[in-house]
């Protein structure tokens, strides 16, 4: 089960938008607290959010929703109306071709199902970050994607005027939610002399800690997948969330579609 903050992360959605969803009867809870009314989710709802989602970006009312939902529409029928917008978001400005990019990465997550790659679990060994931070409005792309890309390029010509900061591993981004707000991190593993000139640049400690890991090929722009098919894992396995989830840059090429990046998520076991 799933906080509401953490599903909506996995979801790609604001804490706001599932509420919404909840009080319409559109995507229920798979579970409230009677005492302090809070909400949980499981992994598998993330199809419904899914589907529900990619009608609505199809320009289908939430009521014409709920009654496509309600008469179980199929995969087939939705990648058909997908395949239809497509052909008009194509002949849009640019931002009709991201919304466009969005609504394919949902098919991919529900696509996937059982191929999803491999997981594995580690154990992540106590490390000294340097870091900047900043905050993003919402796990949606159009909040998130804007603020990670210029954080990570601030960080890299930060570093080099960084005295005492001795860099020692890749480009990691840290997220972690509170309600709707992301407070994000681009960090890189480093050694620091006591005394040195940050250069504005913050030092984090990480603990050791356990974590479920997968490794996603390809544009960071297409990870949703990735990160659901990690979310039904750890689900599935009856362990929780814990702790700010993580992305390793392992291999950034020129081409963003050769990229290789590790996603972890810091979990306590069932």
């Amino acid at each position: 089960m799933f906080a509401i903050g953490d599903f909506a992360r996995h979801g790609r959605v604001s804490v706001r938008m599932l509420r919404h969803y909840d009080a319409i009867g559109l995507l229920r809870p798979a579970h409230v607290d009677e005492s302090t009314g809070y909400r949980s989710y499981q992994a598998a709802q993330l199809a419904d959010l899914n589907r529900l989602v990619a009608l609505k970006d199809l320009g289908f009312t939430l009521e014409q929703v709920r009654t496509m939902l309600a008469d179980e529409i199929n995969l087939t029928e939705v990648r058909a109306m997908l395949t239809l917008r497509r052909a008009e978001l194509e002949s849009e400005l640019a931002d009709g071709a991201a919304r466009l990019a969005q609504v394919e990465s949902r098919l991919r997550s529900i696509e996937l199902g059982d191929d999803a790659p491999a997981v594995v679990l580690k154990e992540l060994p106590a490390a000294r970050f340097v870091a900047l931070p900043s905050t993003a409005a919402s796990f949606t792309p159009d909040d998130i994607g804007p603020v990670i890309g210029p954080l990570c390029a601030e960080l890299g010509r930060r570093l080099p005027e960084a005295t005492g900061v001795r860099p020692s591993g890749r480009l990691t981004c840290f997220y972690q939610a509170s309600g709707d707000e992301v407070a994000v991190q681009a960090a890189v593993e480093a050694a620091v002399d006591h005394g040195g000139e940050l250069n504005g640049l913050a030092v984090v400690d990480r603990p050791v800690t356990l974590a479920a890991t997968i490794v996603h090929r390809g544009r960071i722009d297409d990870v949703l997948p990735a990160w659901q098919a990690l979310a039904r894992w750890i689900d599935d396995n009856g362990h929780r969330s814990s702790g700010p989830a993580r992305e390793l840059y392992l291999d950034c090429p020129e081409d963003p579609a050769q990229w290789v990046t590790e996603l972890q998520e810091p979990i306590v076991r069932s």
